[in-house]
């Protein structure tokens, strides 16, 4: 698509220039998890900038919910994608990487080098209770577009108490949310009329770049030919990575084996960082010996309340690993750390750019299936429970460190209820309430001594 030169209505698309900009201040103010990440993106793109339309937006974002990986970062590199080719998509999914990535890295190196800070766990004490307020938000926020009649808040209602209550795997919970909408299609056409759920939220937006009616651009047509050679070039980056990998440190090697290690973890992500944590942590700290128990919860923190994807906690578990086991030397630790959580941030990430380039151009040619579009929507309607289950996850966590009733934190419970606030109020942006409640943290850690 010639973004720059396409005009719908008063919007002129944005050139690739303009959306580089949009996508490095995205990763660096994508705090808040997936569910926090899609609601800024859908205030910027689709209320504020209009590049995109609430309807496309969705239909994008269901195809994401289903694939293994991280959605928002899939959803990113979609609309990248979508409006510049694959440099577009490449550029978008990157850049909502690649700060969370160097953030982390100095992270973890302030970690491994000077131990515990007690001013940074300060303010990472006062930006947990944020988190619980963002992702509560964002899961009103979505539920509002999207739970447009009773089977659709009954399918909500089913994914909470199945993730929360019953621990039903996530992929499970998906396809029973798929076949509740393609069968809520066929009875009641008017309860689940699709066209008719997105009309009143895209009625309140003025036409977009990207609008319900707007053609997919040439590269966006699907191809089998084209899906094939994206599919065999995805497989062949891998082989030679790993190959380079293997050949110059071995099989057997920290870094080959977090490769090879990474890349099952990216293909079993289906429901988020969260799904895949148990899997990591079994396999970095109880079977490589990469880091400790203490070490993943202190990374899990870390990767909670920096921007970008969830599962950059990732990235900690690489440098944390490459670090103690000193994969290039004892009088190169920094550079072992660094080139570790690089090495496993490529191989945990190139599956969700594979996925977009060969399953997003069918996607595109489906947009107007009111067959797959119902089941899509009936998935996010699940989503939205899982967001909420998740939300109270954090809230335990954070209001109850210590697992007990008695023992509740009523600092982290005030500052999140003061954020909830803010954000439901005053629409307070993410990056100005996540310094806030940092500067509220700080505030607690300085003033309880003189109470105590």
């Amino acid at each position: 698509m010639d973004s720059a030169q396409q005009n719908n209505g008063n919007v002129v698309a944005p050139t690739l220039r303009e959306a580089i900009g949009y996508w490095f201040k995205l990763g660096l103010l994508s705090f808040g998890g997936p569910a926090g990440q899609i609601a800024m993106m859908h205030h910027d793109l689709v209320e504020k900038k209009r590049w995109i339309s609430d309807k496309r937006f969705l239909h994008a974002l269901n195809y994401c919910m289903i694939l293994p990986g991280p959605e928002a970062q899939q959803l990113a590199t979609y609309i990248g994608w979508l409006m510049h080719r694959t440099w577009g998509g490449v550029i978008a999914g990157g850049l909502f990487v690649l700060p969370s990535l160097l953030i982390l890295i100095a992270l973890s190196w302030g970690y491994m080098h000077f131990g515990d800070i007690p001013q940074v766990a300060a303010m990472l004490y006062g930006i947990k209770p944020a988190v619980v307020a963002i992702v509560l938000f964002a899961a009103y926020r979505i539920g509002l577009r999207v739970l447009k009649n009773k089977i659709l808040w009954g399918v909500a209602l089913f994914a909470f108490v199945a993730i929360s209550q019953l621990h039903l795997p996530f992929p499970l919970i998906i396809l029973a949310a798929g076949l509740v909408g393609t069968v809520a299609h066929y009875y009641f056409p008017r309860q689940f009329n699709v066209v008719k759920a997105h009309q009143s939220s895209v009625s309140q937006h003025s036409k977009a770049v990207i609008d319900d009616d707007t053609p997919s651009p040439a590269h966006a047509k699907f191809s089998m030919r084209k899906m094939l050679k994206w599919l065999a070039g995805g497989i062949a980056i891998w082989c030679v990575a790993m190959a380079l990998l293997t050949l110059v440190y071995g099989w057997q090697a920290v870094l080959t084996q977090m490769a090879w290690f990474f890349t099952k973890a990216a293909l079993l992500t289906f429901g988020g960082a969260y799904a895949v944590l148990p899997y990591v942590y079994q396999g970095a700290v109880e079977h490589y010996h990469w880091l400790t128990p203490h070490q993943m919860i202190d990374g899990l923190a870390l990767g909670e309340t920096t921007p970008g994807p969830l599962i950059m906690v990732v990235a900690f578990v690489g440098f944390v690993g490459g670090w103690s086991q000193a994969v290039l030397g004892s009088d190169s630790l920094f550079l072992s750390g660094a080139v570790a959580a690089m090495v496993v941030t490529f191989f945990t990430f190139l599956p969700s750019f594979l996925f977009i380039f060969i399953g997003a151009p069918l996607v595109e040619a489906t947009q107007n299936n009111l067959k797959l579009s119902a089941p899509l929507t009936a998935i996010t309607a699940a989503v939205v429970g899982v967001i909420v289950s998740l939300a109270l996850f954090f809230a335990q966590h954070v209001f109850l460190p210590t697992a007990t009733f008695h023992a509740i934190d009523y600092y982290a419970v005030l500052l999140a209820v003061l954020a909830l606030w803010l954000l439901v109020k005053w629409n307070l942006s993410v990056i100005k309430l996540v310094l806030a409640c940092a500067a509220l943290g700080l505030l607690h850690f300085y003033l309880l001594p003189v109470a105590g």
